[in-house]
């Protein structure tokens, strides 16, 4: 029988950080472990999208440009597995191309690199709050 103090915790939200530069998912892990996130970081996307064709994510970071599997198509792809995922593209190859075609294939935003710690928090909390309740974009 669950305790009663834990039965009513709301899940953590499963938030996934790929970029192929060690560092950055390096200092975005416990910056997103802090505000109470379920983190998992990858610096590579084919290790990515196994883990999310196993467990999806309810939240996706991903670098625009890395070797193999990019960005735009990593973000087809787990578009394509779980369509209410809400993805944020980071970059520092930020053009307006890039940026419009990350927008077609579903990204909820677009951050250029160098970015602020602060400023990414604050992107996944608006998306955050376009989340529904159950994990999902309403």
């Amino acid at each position: 029988m669950a305790h009663p103090d834990t039965a009513t915790l709301p899940t953590k939200r499963r938030l996934f950080v790929l970029d192929d530069e060690p560092i950055v998912v390096k200092r975005l892990k416990p910056a997103f472990q802090k505000v109470g996130y379920d983190v998992f970081v990858f610096t590579d996307s084919v290790a990515a999208l196994s883990a999310f064709e196993d467990k999806p994510a309810d939240i996706v970071i991903t670098d625009l440009k890395m070797k193999g599997m990019d960005g735009i198509t990593f973000l087809e792809r787990i578009k394509a597995i779980s369509p209410t995922v809400g993805v944020i593209v980071i970059t520092g190859f930020a053009t307006l191309q890039t940026a419009k075609e990350s927008f077609h294939k579903g990204a909820f935003d677009f951050v250029s690199k160098p970015f602020k710690l602060a400023d990414i928090l604050d992107v996944v909390a608006r998306l955050e709050a376009s989340l529904g309740s159950d994990g999902h974009a309403d």
